[in-house]
């Protein structure tokens, strides 16, 4: 393994970066990874870089402004050996060839000393500015990172730009298991590997604070024998907080100056170091919980996610019985569509997914979850992560909306939608809700009969020609807690589902009259008395009263057809249920 170093006239424009075997590479002043932003003689692609068999090949690229200078000399096209550099501008770029490895086998330290933040929060700097500005740049040097490799390789570079004493720094992780180094570099070009301290790196994470280990006076064989050791005189390190930093520690070392070997002298830099892996904390939990937001963003409306913002998402999302309501939503012409549009199935694609987008925008946007989608079909539900006092009234906006959208796309043959209608169902009940699934796929549902009622609803608005069925308890909520201005209810039959023995009574979701006035309220009056006639056997009389229900009203003639059936004559047995032959 090889880096390649480069730095330019100032201390903090500098970065070491892991050359790939056998890849080819291009630098310059704006290349990704292999940028050098600070230098104005650098093209934004200047050379070419190629590592192999321990050397590294650079050709300059046709373009390129300025001249590659090699031993002194401009020089096109030209192959290094570890130790060996090229300058472009002012910038000098060297190749190193060093190993590290985390070593137990330190001596114990002269000294040791914990310090704590608030301890180190009341050190002066003595030079403040230089501290503030190189501190300034840390929030960019993250938000900027394309991974973790690019954050530690900004943060090293920023650590010895703001700790001129610091010979070395790195930034290690021991999360469990052996203690890694995720990069590291040193200020001057040394024969020795790097051998950081395990046990000041563990001692530190244990202890949660800074650790400092002086070995200035250790024995002539030690500094020998030990290259944390023999090159420095002290090194300490800073671990960092935060779930979006685990087990991640800042480690740096150095050697006194000849008239100083005190641990004072290396408080300021532990200070800015302490300040540096809070922030860092700071910024990389806020990156978390920003893609934990968006994560959830799909799911949940963000009135929702507003209130969950400052809970632990494990708790939250951990599956609990509750009380919901469920939405079930499938798309209908599908199949036709599909067969229409044969020659465009991506066309068709799209379609299909606008369509389930308005699904799912409705959901959202009346605060409910998404909770599943099903070919076609979505399904969302209220009452988790929180239970709202106006749930049943946001379920019946989502559900009028929907039906909406679809009614004025039928108006409408330039309308991706056209030719697809919604069917939906509406159940209310106990459900356990929350994240759930297996060690292979997780996502956030709802599991319970309940969604197996609201299935069974849109799977019977075909049968009574209904665009949004609702349960018993449903409808009940409705009646009470939305108002008529809002959404209207009428029952319409009590049917026995296929396959079921228990009856349920079954009622549909009404726009209010002002939007609706196909049907008025004294139409919905009439079927209603016309269905109680119904129940108890006086089928003349329930005969009779549908039809002053309008004809363009298709959800009557489920009632009249099944008194039709039997000649305006309730049979023997008769018990109010209509029992159904197929989902």
């Amino acid at each position: 393994m090889a880096d390649l170093i480069a730095q330019g006239d100032e201390p903090q424009e500098r970065w070491r970066r892991t050359l790939p075997q056998g890849e080819r590479v291009t630098m310059g002043r704006c290349s990704g990874a292999w940028a050098v932003p600070w230098d104005p003689h650098i093209s934004r692609r200047h050379v070419e870089l190629r590592f192999e068999d321990e050397r590294l090949t650079v050709r300059r690229l046709g373009g390129s402004r300025n001249p590659v200078f090699f031993h002194g000399r401009e020089t096109e096209q030209f192959t290094l050996s570890p130790g060996e550099h090229f300058v472009i501008g002012g910038t000098t770029f060297t190749l190193a060839v060093q190993r590290v490895a985390v070593t137990a086998d330190v001596p114990p330290p002269l000294q040791q000393q914990a310090y704590s933040a608030s301890y180190l929060k009341q050190v002066p700097f003595h030079n403040p500015d230089h501290r503030i500005e190189v501190l300034s740049r840390l929030s960019q040097a993250v938000s900027g990172a394309t991974g973790d490799g690019e954050l530690c390789v900004r943060l090293v570079s920023l650590l010895l730009a703001g700790i001129p004493r610091a010979d070395t720094a790195a930034v290690a992780q021991a999360e469990g298991g052996p203690v890694r180094v995720l990069h590291w570099d040193q200020r001057f070009l040394s024969e020795n590997d790097f051998a950081p301290s395990e046990r000041l790196i563990r001692e530190a994470l244990r202890q949660e604070q800074s650790v400092l280990h002086i070995w200035q006076g250790a024995p002539p064989e030690a500094h020998e024998a030990f290259t944390a050791v023999g090159d420095f005189d002290w090194a300490f390190c800073t671990p960092v907080a935060g779930k979006g930093c685990e087990g991640w520690a800042l480690y740096v070392a150095g050697r006194f100056a000849a008239e100083s070997s005190s641990a004072n002298d290396v408080r300021e830099d532990m200070k800015f170091t302490e300040l540096v892996a809070g922030t860092l904390g700071s910024l990389r939990q806020m990156r978390v919980l920003q893609q934990h937001h968006a994560s959830l963003r799909q799911f949940f409306s963000p009135v929702v996610l507003e209130s969950l913002s400052g809970e632990d998402p494990e708790v939250v999302l951990a599956p609990r019985e509750t009380e919901v309501s469920v939405l079930f939503c499938d798309l209908r012409g599908f199949s036709r569509e599909t067969e229409r549009h044969a020659g465009d199935l991506m066309g068709l694609l799209h379609r299909v997914s606008r369509a389930l987008g308005v699904m799912t925008h409705q959901i959202l946007d009346a605060g409910g979850v998404v909770g599943d989608f099903q070919g076609d079909a979505a399904m969302g539900f209220w009452g988790w992560p929180l239970s709202q006092s106006d749930d049943t009234l946001r379920i019946c906006r989502a559900a009028l909306a929907i039906r909406r959208e679809f009614a004025v796309a039928a108006e409408d043959t330039r309308s991706p939608l056209a030719g697809f209608r919604a069917g939906l169902g509406l159940a209310t009940g106990k459900a356990v809700a929350g994240k759930i699934g297996t060690t292979d796929q997780v996502k956030v549902t709802v599991f319970g009969p309940v969604v197996n009622l609201a299935s069974r609803l849109e799977g019977m608005t075909k049968i009574v020609r209904a665009p949004i069925l609702l349960d018993e308890a449903t409808a009940r909520a409705v009646r009470h807690k939305v108002p008529r201005g809002v959404a209207r209810v009428r029952r319409l039959a009590v049917v026995r589902p296929y396959g079921l023995d228990t009856p349920l009574e079954i009622s549909e979701l009404l726009p209010p009259a002002s939007e609706y006035p196909l049907l008025t309220d004294e139409h919905l009056s009439h079927y209603e008395a016309a269905l109680d006639a119904f129940l108890t056997g006086r089928w003349p009389e329930a005969f009779k009263l549908l039809h002053n229900i309008p004809p363009d009203d298709h959800v009557t003639d489920f009632l009249t057809a099944t008194i039709a059936q039997h000649h305006r004559a309730a049979p023997a047995d008769w018990d109010g249920v209509i029992a159904l032959e197929a989902k």
